[in-house]
């Protein structure tokens, strides 16, 4: 028999391999843990929700596809004055929007473009506008200053001001929570933030108001009948026992909440829904376009709506922002409780109550003077020209104590950059009137009262010696804002703009910044800096 040989490299192989089996022998544990790690799959799928470790305990969750849905938007371009004089738009109180695209970024990613909605943006912080003084329930307010992106451009900001009602002169309150409890709402951003955030609105009624609950998943049911808001251990209780499970019937839902509402209709009350919900309506009446006429069915009855959108990864943003423009309302996203009390607590008034309904905004420039002009933001609440004066079509709702804010990016006449048009064949501009020459725009605004069809017109200039290089603090935020949601979107309008300049004129006009919305924002700009 031959002698078996080994050689050096060998040698010190079995070595290590037998003091490998001794390690696994005195380390089962390790050993078992390792094992099952290689069983793991090597690949993941590409569209997949942030995943978390479970809780001892609990069983790890279960990983689902990303299907948030969000409308496409396409950036509303420069305007030839000579050709197309007039812009009319829908005031947007939303702030939907801003919320979501902070929970991308503090995520760690960038949202999609159909997220940002630039108006929404700049409506979710609060500007310095004053209050009216005549009898109007809003001031309008007119700045003329620099294009930070464009310096051979201008920018003018429309203010608008609602009036401040105290709380106890607030009217009494019909409210009927609409509210989801499909499966797809167990998550923890979900219904059991949804719970506490209905505590907050709770605990700021009293005993003339009303709280109902409606609830949907496989079918729709009355959780709570109308019950005073000083019963708040009563109506807690009833949140408190809110499960999630089934499917998304939310047609059926939004019939009965309306019903309900009817039925305690307050006349010279706040009459309202609050419909939350992540908008994954997978039962009933799906198709978007049914659910809207359902919705502008409803409106008829003198009811507003709320929508306030909760969760990720399957959240329809979409349906939950038609619904609130269809329905005599506004839209917010709710992803933490200091968002719950900024959009229950603080601003309840104006989520919570309407002052004036059907807000119309027509600008009229004036082609002497303005080559080209562009709404920014706004996309999809552009009027007809016509729309304006016809006091059956429909438009936005300003609440209580709300601002509004939007701004026009101005090319002056002779630019080099003024979009080309063939000169018009059938009529003729005439700009050069008497008396006119200095003025840029007329806007007129056009609004409802609560109690009224018949519309009330305001009206105001803005003149070449308007325009000032000293801008005020919330000119160059809400310009800062405007910056930051073209970089998200990669706006063929953001020039050599970049992260940076938004970032240091957001902080030069910062201001008092009392609940630190301001320096939230500047945080956000930062830490999309650090993405890229």
């Amino acid at each position: 028999m031959k002698r078996l040989q080994c050689s050096k490299k060998v040698v010190p192989l079995i070595l290590f391999l037998a003091l490998s089996g001794c390690l696994e022998m005195q380390d089962a544990n390790r050993d078992n843990e390792l094992k099952e790690s290689i069983m793991q799959p090597k690949t993941m799928p590409v569209a997949m929700s942030m995943v978390k470790m479970a809780p001892p305990g609990e069983p790890p969750p279960v990983l689902q596809r990303n299907t948030e849905s969000y409308n496409a938007l396409t950036e509303n371009g420069f305007v030839a004055t000579e050709n197309d004089p007039l812009s009319t738009f829908s005031i947007d109180v939303d702030t939907a929007s801003y919320a979501n695209i902070r929970r991308y970024i503090i995520q760690g990613s960038k949202p999609p473009a159909g997220a940002v909605r630039i108006e929404e943006m700049i409506n979710y912080f609060s500007y310095n506008y004053p209050q009216p003084t005549d009898k109007h329930p809003f001031s309008v307010t007119t700045e003329l200053g620099p294009c930070l992106w464009n310096d051979s451009h201008s920018l003018v900001r429309i203010g608008l001001a609602a009036k401040d009602i105290d709380k106890k002169n607030l009217p009494p309150s019909n409210l009927v929570f609409l509210i989801d409890v499909s499966g797809s709402m167990s998550s923890t951003n979900k219904l059991p933030l949804l719970k506490k955030s209905m505590k907050m609105l709770v605990r700021q009624l009293d005993k003339k108001d009303r709280v109902s609950i409606v609830v949907y998943a496989g079918h729709d049911s009355i959780h709570l009948m109308p019950t005073a808001g000083s019963q708040q251990d009563l109506i807690f209780q009833a949140i408190d026992q809110l499960g999630a499970g089934g499917s998304t019937h939310a047609s059926a839902g939004i019939v009965t909440a309306y019903e309900l509402a009817e039925q305690v209709f307050m006349p010279k009350g706040n009459n309202r829904i609050i419909l939350a919900s992540d908008g994954d309506f997978n039962v009933g009446t799906t198709s978007r376009d049914t659910l809207q006429k359902l919705i502008e069915e409803k409106r008829e009855s003198g009811i507003y709506l709320t929508v306030l959108g909760f969760g990720m990864g399957n959240y329809k943003d979409d349906t939950m922002e038609l619904l609130a423009d269809k329905g005599n309302g506004n839209y917010a996203y709710i992803d933490n409780l200091l968002e719950a009390k900024k959009v229950l607590v603080k601003e309840m008034g104006g989520t919570m109550f309407a002052l004036a309904r059907d807000v119309k905004i027509q600008v009229e420039f004036n082609p002497a003077m303005v080559g080209a002009y562009r709404l920014i933001g706004y996309e999809n609440r552009t009027l007809a020209d016509e729309d304006f004066n016809d006091d059956t079509k429909d438009a936005g709702e300003i609440g209580v104590g709300h601002t509004v804010t939007a701004l026009y990016e101005l090319v002056p006449v002779g630019a080099a950059d003024l979009p080309s048009v063939d000169p018009l064949k059938y009529q003729q501009v005439k700009a050069d009137k008497t008396g006119l020459s200095d003025e840029l725009m007329t806007i007129k605004l056009r609004y409802k009262p609560l109690d009224g069809d018949t519309s009330s017109l305001l009206s105001t200039v803005v003149r070449e010696n308007d325009r000032t290089t000293d801008s005020s603090q919330d000119f160059r935020f809400a310009s800062a804002v405007v910056g930051y949601g073209m970089l998200l979107t990669e706006s063929e309008f953001s020039g050599s703009m970049d992260y940076e300049q938004v970032m240091e004129l957001a902080r030069t006009a910062k201001g008092e910044d009392l609940n630190g919305y301001r320096a939230e924002f500047i945080r956000l700009v930062e830490t999309t800096i650090l993405l890229d």
